[in-house]
Formats: C-alpha cells, structure tokens, sequence
C-alpha cells in the first residue's frame, strides 16, 4: 500500500469505506467499519446482551450490556460478555489428566453471533442484535429476514450463502472476524453436536431471524 501511490482517500474509495475518491461520504459500511460512532446514524447498529436468571422472558436480569462503538468493537464486547458468563467445570477425579468442559461450545455460540451481526439489516429499523442468555439456552435474534438467494426452507444449510451486507461481510473477514464462505452455521452445528447439546434452533420470519441454542440434557 506504501508503494502504489493512492491517497487515503483512494484507499478508502477502493475498500468501498466512501462513495468515492472525488465525493468523500461515508458509505453504510464504512460508517459500520470504521465510524467513531455509528450509532448517531443508524440507531440500531449496536448489540443488546442479557443474563437471565431463569428460562422465562420475565425472570431477574443479572447482568446487561449495551454493545455499541463500530462492528468489531460490538463483536467483542459481546465475546466478552459470552466468554464471562460461560461457566468452565474442571473433572481431576475420572482419570490421570483433567478434562475441562464449558457449559457452551465458545467457537459455535460466536459463529452464530458473528453471523447475526453481519447479516442483519442495518437499515429502516433501530432494533439491536439480541443475545438473551437463560438459564438452559442461549437466544439470538437479529432484525431482518433471509436475503436473495437464502429462504426459510433452506436456511443454514452448508453452500447457501448470499450477502445483505457485502461491504462489510468482506471487511469482518478481513479483520477475522469470520469466513465469508457461508461455514459459520454449519460449523456450529458440528461443534454443538460434538459437545453433546441439541441442534440449534432456527425461526426464520420475514422480518427477523432467531436462533436457540440449548444446553446439554
């Protein structure tokens, strides 16, 4: 990047962050990459968390995070959030080298958040990403409902994949955040049946899309 010459403003005008070189605005995804405060803009650009004590939408909240600032900085602090609140057991007892056990796979509850963030839709609405974690389940929802090529009937399925949000589906992966090859869900699937839980649960409406993953009987 050094030796090509281009001025930043090209740069960003490549990387699609401005509408171009000669008319420097912030593009959508670029306000969502790269802005100080994309929330001024677009309202519902951040991540609601809840820990609820109990199983019930109702029960005590125990802990709460609104995850705002740019794209990745909403990711992590909702690894933050996922990372605090999930419990690790320690079995020193059964044989010679201890096995360590997490209530939730890490890598499967993150590919499904990551996949909400990026895929939802940014726009017409000021609803958030929402990570409801209960007592036996974790519950993801995002605003938006499947997109181009991606249906109720065959969402989630491995290969089908289409892009709301190609900007910054490109930039989350540049940043390794996550594949943009269309893996994320049925990974999450592999590592959930791995570990014992059932298979995530998906609603697929038109204008959201809600995901459950359940804890081990």
């Amino acid at each position: 990047m050094a030796a090509n010459d281009r001025s930043t403003a090209e740069r960003l005008a490549a990387a699609k962050m401005i509408a171009s070189a000669d008319d420097p605005i912030p593009t959508v995804g670029g306000i969502l990459v790269l802005g100080k405060r994309p929330q001024d803009f677009l309202p519902g650009a951040y991540a609601q968390f809840l820990r609820i004590a109990g199983t019930e939408f109702g029960d005590p909240v125990t802990d709460t995070e609104v995850c705002r600032g740019a794209v990745a900085d909403v990711v992590r602090r909702l690894d933050d959030k996922v990372i605090a609140h999930n419990r690790t057991s320690v079995d020193f007892l059964s044989g010679p080298v201890e096995k360590r056990s997490s209530t939730y796979p890490l890598d499967a509850v993150q590919q499904i958040v990551r996949n909400a963030v990026m895929h939802r839709t940014y726009e017409g609405t000021n609803a958030p990403t929402h990570v409801y974690w209960f007592d036996d389940r974790i519950e993801i929802s995002s605003p938006g409902g499947p997109y181009g090529a991606v249906n109720a009937e065959n969402f989630g399925q491995p290969g089908v994949v289409d892009y709301r949000n190609p900007i910054l589906a490109e930039a989350m992966r540049v940043l390794g955040l996550v594949q943009r090859y269309g893996f994320g869900i049925p990974a999450a699937r592999r590592l959930l049946r791995a570990g014992g839980h059932p298979e995530p649960e998906f609603r697929v409406d038109p204008s959201w899309v809600h995901c459950a993953v359940r804890a081990r009987a």
